[in-house]
C-alpha cells in the first residue's frame, strides 16, 4: 500500500503556479494530470513534473490545462512530512 498525501487541484490553467509548503522532512512533491494520478495510485508507470524536494517552499508550473492533482510521499523513507499548497 502506498502511502501518499493528494490534493485534486480540479480543473488548472496552463501556466497556473502551485505552492507547495513542507515541514518536517524532504518528500517528493510531484504535480501530475488525471489519467496519469490513476496510473499512480494502480502503480503503473506514469509522467510527473516536481521531483524530490529539500526547501521548504516549492512552486510547480501547470504545464497544459486540465484536470490536475499534486502527490506528496515520503519515497519508502520513514518520518512524516506536513504540507500545504495554495493556487497562486
Amino acid at each position: 500500500m502506498m502511502n501518499f498525501t493528494h490534493y485534486d487541484l480540479k480543473l488548472c490553467k496552463q501556466g497556473q503556479k502551485v505552492e507547495v509548503t513542507l515541514q518536517g522532512n524532504t518528500a517528493n512533491v510531484i504535480l501530475i494530470d488525471d489519467a496519469n494520478f490513476q496510473n499512480y495510485k494502480n502503480g503503473g508507470k506514469y509522467q510527473a513534473y516536481g521531483g524530490h524536494m529539500t526547501s521548504s517552499v516549492s512552486l510547480l508550473q501547470v504545464p497544459h490545462s486540465g484536470h490536475w492533482h499534486v502527490v506528496i510521499d515520503r519515497g519508502g523513507f520513514s518520518g512524516t512530512v506536513q504540507s500545504s499548497i495554495r493556487l497562486l
